[in-house]
């Protein structure tokens, strides 16, 4: 397997870069607008075939790169069930499976940043959280139909039950950190060490954040595949 992961310095994003190295078939997970000449450029040094660009959820700060990968490769976009997403070629289900040559990328739902965010666990070893968990971390809750306690329930009775040598790769990092463990976060991430469901609703509750810079723009844009509005 080839995992590669690529980072967006505005939005502080990771895209991922899945391969089978026999097939030359691969998966961008999360891809950027404005890098999508970096990931072509990526893929036809490396010989890969772009299978793929699959969401995490739809996103409000930056652009998605499918809709543009799709124009140039012939790709197809997946979103997960229920994204408000027309253009989509498909949409993924909650415990269903994306084969890439022989490796195996399974959905799991854990909504609570959105009503719709899936994680992808891939060989049951490597776990791309998104926007649901990040090093020592979580994603907000206060839009797109976020819910505090519902993040919570995904994270602790779904990710956390995953095993403790889990590789997790998180969907954004503000700090320069790149990789975790699910051991490690279940042990040291202070959204959810010594809180319960209760008192982790009230703490993201009041984070009082700003919005994205391009939310305006990016949500509107993403429900249409990356298609920016003249």
């Amino acid at each position: 397997m080839l995992l590669r992961q690529l980072f967006d310095r505005e939005s502080s994003t990771y895209t991922y870069l899945i391969a089978d190295r026999a097939t030359k078939q691969a998966v961008l997970i999360d891809p950027v607008l404005e890098q999508v000449e970096r990931d072509l450029q990526l893929l036809q040094e490396l010989d890969l075939t772009l299978c793929y660009c699959l969401e995490t959820h739809i996103h409000a700060d930056h652009i998605t790169g499918t809709g543009k990968l799709r124009e140039i490769t012939g790709c197809l976009g997946i979103v997960p069930e229920n994204a408000q997403v027309a253009c989509a070629d498909r949409m993924i289900k909650d415990d269903e499976t994306l084969a890439i040559g022989s490796l195996i990328i399974k959905a799991i739902a854990t909504p609570g940043h959105t009503d719709t965010h899936m994680a992808y666990l891939v060989n049951g070893h490597y776990i791309l959280t998104g926007d649901a968990l990040f090093i020592r971390g979580c994603g907000r809750t206060d839009f797109q139909s976020g819910d505090a306690g519902i993040l919570y329930d995904s994270v602790t009775q779904k990710l956390f039950n995953l095993p403790d040598e889990t590789i997790v790769y998180p969907g954004h990092d503000y700090r320069g950190q790149t990789v975790s463990t699910i051991g490690e976060e279940k042990q040291w991430n202070p959204r959810f060490v010594g809180r319960d469901r209760a008192n982790f609703i009230v703490f993201m509750n009041n984070l009082n954040l700003p919005n994205p810079q391009k939310m305006m723009e990016a949500l509107p844009a993403n429900e249409s595949c990356g298609k920016v509005s003249c």
